[in-house]
This record gives C-alpha cells, structure tokens and sequence, in this order.
C-alpha cells in the first residue's frame, strides 16, 4: 500500500469543505471526529461523528461541517501490487460506516501519520503493514457482527497486529512460543501461517525487526555498537554484530561509515 498523502485530526472550517478526486487507481479514506455532511456525486447526506467512508476514483465527492468545525482523518493511498489483495477484503467503497468506537482506527492513523512523517529505515514496510491492518478493520465494520468475513486470509488483522507490534518493540525477547500465545495460536500452526502470510519466518521477521531498529539508531544517534545492541534486545555484542553483517553485507560500523 502507497500512502501519498495524509492528516491526522485536521481542522477545517466551514469554508473549507474537504475535496479530493483520487488519482486513477487511487483511494481516500476519511474518518470523521464531527457530524459531517457527505457529497457523493451531487447527493447530500448527514452523518455522525466517528463515520468512515474509503473513496475510489470513480465519484466525485465533498465533505462539509454539519455544525462548527469538520474535524477528521484522511489518507490517500494507491493500492498498487496489493489491488487484488484490497479486492478480496469486500470493503463496501463509496459508502459510509458507522462505529461504536474508532479508539483503534484512530490509533492506527495516528502510527500510519508518524511513520509517514519518519525517517526510520523500516518506514515503507511499517506504512505497508499498519495500511493493511486498517484496511482489515474496515472490513471488519463492513460486515455483521452475524455475518463471516470471507478475506483470502482470516487470520490476517491479528497476524498483521503482532508484525506490527513485533517491529515496534524489536527490544523485546520474542520467541516461537510468546509470539503464537498473541495471537492464540499452537506453535507448529502459528509457524506455518505466518510463513504463509508474510513470506517469511517469524524467528527472520524478529531478527530483521532488530536489524532494522538498529541501522536507525546507528544512523541517527553516536550510540556504540554495544548500547545499539542492547537497544535492540541483543544480550551477546557479538551475537549481534554476526547477525547484523549477514543482513546487510558489512559490520555496524562499517554501516554507520558509509552513511
């Protein structure tokens, strides 16, 4: 998923309706924190506070405050190679969803606008994963809670929430074990749907997540290489330094000279 462009709990007022026509191929999702008046392609409807609405480039579309100020997310985004992946999630496009409670879509957008806005050497595959993971809770609000949702992958939205936490937190001592336990799942399936899902190992997915949080703080701070590994959950410097030179072809240091 390619964000292009976002806010995160912007302010408009009443003069400034929010218009944006997607590129071809491209989406926005908007999610309102005020009652707010949708235009879709000339018709006119008031919504509550907390509605969401993913647009794709097939409708002209305004949102206007109903009363006061119009206080909302949005994202632009193409889909790009993960079209069909989108595709398979039924997300109902060009119309409104309510919720009871945004707290964690409004989490979300707030990660997705600050690894936007990064410059941390994992940015692309954090915004990658964060955008899917929305993208299931949208799914998720599309459907009853009566109703199955039929996604190429069931076990996406909480596989995608642990990625996502296990690149946050690369420090922590994740193992085969911990890691099935978040998600409830037994050791030898969880292994093998996690390959299945994201194309590579759990046990890889940590150690690149250490690799990746690494190159960051060597590039941004004058740590030494042996509070850089503490950093990212290494007990054994040299432990981390072998596995550091397998990923990226050179030594810590060797990396922090090249930048």
């Amino acid at each position: 998923m390619n964000v292009r462009s976002l806010a995160f709990r912007q302010v408009r007022d009443i003069c400034e309706p929010l218009s944006c026509k997607p590129v071809s191929g491209g989406y926005m999702f908007i999610l309102t924190h005020s009652r707010a008046e949708l235009s879709v392609n000339g018709s006119r409807k008031v919504f509550p506070a907390e509605t969401a609405v993913v647009f794709d480039d097939s409708v002209r579309w305004e949102c206007f405050p109903s009363d006061g100020a119009l206080v909302c997310d949005w994202i632009c985004f193409e889909a790009g190679s993960d079209a069909e992946y989108l595709g398979t999630l039924d997300i109902p496009l060009n119309t409104p969803l309510c919720f009871a409670d945004t707290d964690f879509i409004s989490e979300l957008v707030r990660n997705i606008s600050s690894e936007f806005y990064s410059l941390g050497q994992r940015r692309g595959k954090m915004l990658d994963t964060l955008m899917k993971l929305l993208l299931v809770k949208l799914s998720d609000a599309g459907v009853s809670r009566e109703e199955t949702v039929q996604t190429a992958d069931p076990h996406y939205s909480s596989l995608a929430e642990l990625r996502a936490k296990i690149y946050r937190n690369p420090q922590q001592r994740w193992n085969v074990d911990s890691m099935a336990a978040e998600v409830n799942m037994s050791r030898s399936y969880f292994q093998h749907i996690y390959r299945e899902t994201f194309g590579v190992s759990c046990i890889a997915d940590v150690i690149n997540s250490k690799i990746e949080k690494a190159k960051e703080i060597l590039s941004e701070t004058a740590c030494t290489v042996s509070q850089v590994a503490a950093m990212c959950g290494y007990d054994n410097e040299e432990h981390f330094m072998r596995q550091f030179k397998k990923a990226t072809g050179v030594t810590p240091t060797g990396f922090r000279k090249n930048l």
